[in-house]
């Protein structure tokens, strides 16, 4: 993760040196990071889609191997193999996502070391006067930028970003009202990219609701391996939101603001992804 929130750090401490504000770098950070992922998004939306239109052969499956619920899981998962779809499509975007979310929270957390690579000398100097005098914190590398960065260039950073603080920490100024305008917009955007995700996926359970409808009560008690991997991936998306938001809590808002902003250009570009596949879709048809 130190690998991965090191080459972050160079990006956006670049952008940084151009804009000469931290929510603003964060912003394009975030855009830059985005269209790097489109093609990772492209792939799992075309899956998905994909999927959707092997419920016949699915259905086929079922009827077929009704009374024997073991080859019918393996005949289903031979399908996927070979349509070339992994049901995991879905954990492994997760997975990625988790990564980013850690490596851009080490990020936002310790931006002398990762963003301005500032000597770790001169940062346990800051950190030795910040404990002499008697000034704790949690994000220690914050601390030093917002006590020292006024007497030191080197470790400056403008965190204003249309008045708000992004070096303050919620769980840490309470009755701040301030620090709680970009969590929200973050937890809005959040349930709406869920909706979202749902009503592209509605057609996809519809359908596998329809395959297993007069199948006997023995297939419908002992749940398949296919449906166990799609509850899985549905954990996975909602996961995410939730630990978000709790790590939104305890960090800087430099972090909401930047998984606030990453989650509008997702929703944003699910949307077009998704209209110009079908676009494709109805073109290829006609």
């Amino acid at each position: 993760m130190g690998a991965i929130s090191k080459l972050f750090g160079y990006l956006l401490n670049a952008l940084y040196s151009v804009f000469n504000n931290y929510g603003i770098a964060i912003i394009v950070f975030s855009i830059i990071l985005r269209i790097i992922l489109i093609p990772i998004t492209i792939k799992q939306q075309k899956s998905l889609k994909k999927s959707a239109k092997l419920q016949e052969e699915m259905k086929e499956i079922q009827r077929k191997y009704k009374n024997n619920p073991e080859k019918l899981n393996q005949e289903t998962i031979d399908l996927y193999k070979r349509e070339k779809l992994s049901p995991f499509a879905g954990c492994f975007s997760s997975i990625i996502q988790i990564i980013i979310i850690l490596s851009v929270f080490w990020l936002v957390s310790q931006p002398l070391t990762y963003m301005k690579r500032i000597d770790t000398n001169i940062i346990n100097n800051y950190k030795t006067q910040l404990q002499e005098n008697g000034e704790q914190s949690t994000y220690t590398e914050i601390a030093i930028i917002n006590k020292f960065g006024s007497q030191d260039a080197r470790i400056n950073l403008n965190m204003d970003f249309l008045g708000l603080d992004l070096s303050k920490v919620p769980s840490s100024n309470l009755n701040d009202w301030t620090v709680y305008i970009i969590p929200i917009l973050y937890v809005i955007s959040s349930v709406l990219s869920i909706k979202i995700n749902n009503n592209m996926t509605k057609k996809k359970k519809d359908e596998r609701k329809a395959i297993t409808d007069g199948t006997n009560a023995e297939i419908q008690s002992e749940p398949n391996e296919m449906e166990a991997m799609e509850a899985m991936n549905k954990n996975m998306m909602y996961m995410l939101p939730l630990m978000s938001v709790f790590i939104a809590f305890i960090a800087p808002l430099g972090l909401a603001l930047y998984w606030f902003i990453s989650n509008i250009l997702i929703i944003t570009e699910k949307l077009i992804i998704d209209a110009v596949i079908k676009h494709k879709e109805e073109k290829q048809n006609v």
